[in-house]
């Protein structure tokens, strides 16, 4: 039987990783962490950290935060960093920022960075980091301009600017690495360590 309801809260307020734990059937409340993402990274980086590092330090730490308002709950934290040629991407802000990052990337390839964490009553539990590498083909300033135009505000919400799920199959050549890591959640570990804590039925 699933008792995740009684047991589960995710510290994000990411659309995309809620959907992918409810689609596998995970049951799970929602509690966002008020934390400041940027003096973080910024931090992190001036003391030589890596950015799957700092993804890893970002996912522990919503984590923590919102577990110290759910005593006795398993508390998953995720967090996500993109890099190419040493120069780190966030969500654009808007869409003239989307479209200035895609014309950065176009015909690169860039490493994107997932972290998952869980963490009980302040303590971490488990974390597990995996790495993409996504090569971009050369985009046009036309397609750019077509596929923002029917994306819309959407990609906004996405490291990168792309929604691979969507249209944004369109801009790669190739891609090396697990589907869910790209999505902002390493998922399949997290069902195995879920399933080791007889969360999960096995």
């Amino acid at each position: 039987m699933n008792t995740a309801a009684a047991v589960i809260v995710l510290a994000s307020s990411s659309e995309v990783r809620q959907r992918l734990l409810r689609n596998a059937g995970i049951a799970f409340e929602i509690d966002v962490p008020n934390v400041d993402e940027e003096s973080v990274k910024q931090s992190l980086r001036s003391e030589g950290a890596g950015a799957g590092q700092v993804a890893e330090t970002l996912a522990e730490l919503k984590a923590v935060v919102v577990s110290r308002r759910h005593a006795d709950r398993l508390v998953i934290g995720a967090d996500q960093t993109l890099e190419c040629n040493d120069i780190w991407f966030d969500k654009p802000p808007d869409l003239d920022h989307a479209r200035g990052h895609l014309m950065a990337l176009s015909g690169k390839t860039h490493a994107l960075n997932s972290a998952v964490c869980v963490v009980k009553d302040g303590v971490r539990l488990w974390h597990h980091n995996a790495t993409a590498l996504l090569t971009m083909r050369p985009l046009s300033d036309a397609f750019i301009d077509g596929y923002l135009e029917t994306t819309g505000d959407d990609v906004c919400g996405s490291v990168g600017a792309y929604r691979l799920e969507g249209p944004g199959a369109q801009l790669f050549s190739s891609i090396d690495g697990d589907y869910f890591t790209i999505l902002g959640l390493p998922l399949l570990p997290l069902l195995g360590f879920l399933r080791g804590r007889e969360v999960l039925a096995s």
